[in-house]
């Protein structure tokens, strides 16, 4: 079984009116995910709340204690103008980290096969002390550390094919051999990092992995670097898990990027993935939503990433 980790809160988050980071998304995939020919392979799981210090593993406890003390009742700009908090966001970025580790574990204690976490507020971007570009905490970086630390794994791979650079996720693990961290994304392009002489720091010079394209990047581009570069890369390194930050924004009908990808792109990419998984993990794939942001091609693209999972 597939476990699917679900808050209403997820749905509740609001980062504006009009904005294109919307609980409509939320609704999208989960509505898919619910009618669809491989249902009767998911198990859905409320997400709970995580623990302070679960965030503060990666995130300055300043910070913190700031987005859980806020007591909104108007919209409150978080960075210099794309994140925004409103009345149910703290507790929504409280359950979406909740989710982080609890799909973690239970993918470690052997629940699931694998589990993917539509979560909203995403987390990429968001750094250690701020919040940036739509994400508030890092949930997969939360996951990450948990899997390395409090659960004792020695190496887990981050693997983020989000259209837009995880500079939040990769701050984080620069100097840390235990995370391998890989992101193909679109360059030039917001937050403006990722160039591919980025290749961490300290102990962790050699875990990093930036794979920037250009815009109009396709299908065959994005197989050729899965084929010579992540997929031998993995093969080095070894997992004990992989995690994957999984945008749908490089979609060829997504409104914010310039990337050309089909739907079944991403069910081939999660095939690759599946396959390393099984070759050094015993098939353990932890996935979280990051991007996507056209509703059909999102809905679409995560059922193939999904239906690969519920197969593996």
């Amino acid at each position: 079984m597939t476990g699917v980790y679900y808050h209403e809160l997820f749905g509740r988050h609001l980062e504006g009116y009009g904005h294109v980071e919307s609980p409509a998304r939320y609704r999208a995939v989960m509505e898919r995910l619910r009618d669809c020919p491989f249902t009767d392979r998911l198990e859905f799981v409320e997400a709970v709340p995580a623990d302070r210090d679960a965030i503060t593993a990666v995130h300055e406890s300043e910070y913190v204690d700031g987005i859980l003390s806020l007591e909104i009742d108007q919209a409150v700009v978080l960075d210099w103008g794309d994140t925004v908090a409103t009345t149910d966001t703290p507790r929504a970025a409280l359950h979406a980290a909740g989710a982080a580790v609890q799909a973690a574990g239970d993918v470690l204690e052997g629940r699931f096969a694998n589990a993917f976490c539509p979560v909203r507020p995403p987390g990429h971007h968001a750094e250690s002390g701020r919040a940036m570009g739509f994400c508030v905490f890092n949930n997969i970086a939360i996951a990450a550390r948990w899997l390395t630390g409090e659960a004792g794994l020695d190496r887990v791979a981050v693997i983020d094919w989000d259209i837009h650079h995880g500079n939040g996720t990769e701050r984080m693990f620069l100097d840390d051999p235990r995370v391998l961290y890989v992101s193909l994304h679109q360059y030039p392009h917001y937050p403006g990092t990722g160039h591919y002489n980025m290749v961490g720091t300290g102990d962790g010079t050699g875990y990093t992995l930036n794979i920037p394209l250009g815009a109009g990047a396709d299908d065959g581009l994005y197989r050729g670097e899965f084929e010579q570069r992540i997929l031998p890369a993995l093969d080095r390194f070894e997992p004990g898990m992989i995690l994957i930050s999984a945008g749908f924004d490089a979609h060829a009908e997504d409104p914010l990027s310039g990337a050309r990808l089909s739907t079944g792109m991403f069910a081939e990419m999660t095939e690759m993935l599946a396959g390393a998984a099984d070759r050094h993990c015993g098939g353990m794939i932890l996935s979280f939503l990051e991007g996507g942001y056209d509703l059909d091609a999102l809905a679409d693209s995560v059922e193939a990433h999904v239906g690969v999972l519920a197969r593996a």
